[in-house]
């Protein structure tokens, strides 16, 4: 199937069901990015010669983790379920994401470190060869996009979802990447917002920063829907060399 059909359908599916996604995931956005602007807003208050990282910023740190780990787990499961033809209650699918936050967290945690650290170790060795680390994290990013699906879907461990979508991901990394593009012209239009809303307060801006947090989900849907199309067409290949 080409790109702009699994975009197409992805979209089609995003319009179908925004009422529900919006109950179901703007609740949890509201604490995420919540945690995010406070975080935001203690940075730009430090003391740049003598920041302070205390107990509090800790604590949020590790909170915003679980907090995105349950968003990503009920979204996925979310559409998981819908694309199955069920249709599942908000409370259903909030009280089983809970189960798949510990499994996402450490996925989410050893997937990070693998995509920043080639960026990391290559900058630390010589600045120029940041921007070939730079690459490679971008690249890592594509072929690592899928461990959510991996750990929700398919039920795997950390280790294993990563391994999974590393192999899964080969065939369509310029696929992915493409998908992975829709962040930007969405972050765009985000920092113009983020400028407009400044004006307003913080009330306004935590506003403005939850509905382009919303609609960058479409990222994962369209994503999930690269998962399912290539995951249907490698059964097929499988079921043909059998």
């Amino acid at each position: 199937m080409s790109l702009s059909a699994i975009l197409t359908q992805a979209f089609n599916f995003f319009r179908n069901n925004i009422s529900q996604l919006a109950t179901l995931l703007v609740p949890v956005l509201f604490i995420q990015v919540g945690i995010q602007l406070w975080l935001s807003l203690e940075i730009n208050a430090a003391d740049l010669e003598n920041p302070q990282f205390g107990a509090s910023h800790m604590v949020a740190m590790m909170v915003l983790l679980l907090v995105f780990s349950f968003l990503i787990a009920a979204l996925t499961l979310f559409l998981e379920i819908r694309s199955q033809g069920h249709s599942p209650s908000n409370a259903m699918i909030l009280k089983t994401s809970l189960n798949f936050v510990p499994t996402l967290l450490l996925a989410g945690v050893l997937s990070g470190l693998a995509v920043v650290g080639p960026f990391i170790v290559l900058l630390a060795i010589n600045p120029m060869l940041g921007i070939i680390g730079l690459v490679l994290s971008i690249y890592l990013f594509a072929r690592l996009a899928f461990v959510n699906f991996m750990v929700v879907v398919e039920r795997l461990t950390p280790l294993e979802a990563i391994k999974r979508s590393f192999t899964f991901s080969g065939a369509i990394t310029l696929k992915t990447i493409t998908v992975l593009l829709i962040y930007i012209p969405i972050s765009l239009a985000g920092g113009v917002l983020a400028l407009v809303t400044q004006l307003g307060g913080v009330p306004l801006q935590l506003v403005g920063e939850v509905v382009v947090a919303f609609f960058g989900l479409f990222v994962n849907v369209a994503l999930f829907r690269l998962y399912m199309v290539a995951r249907d067409d490698s059964d097929v290949q499988g079921n043909l060399e059998q």
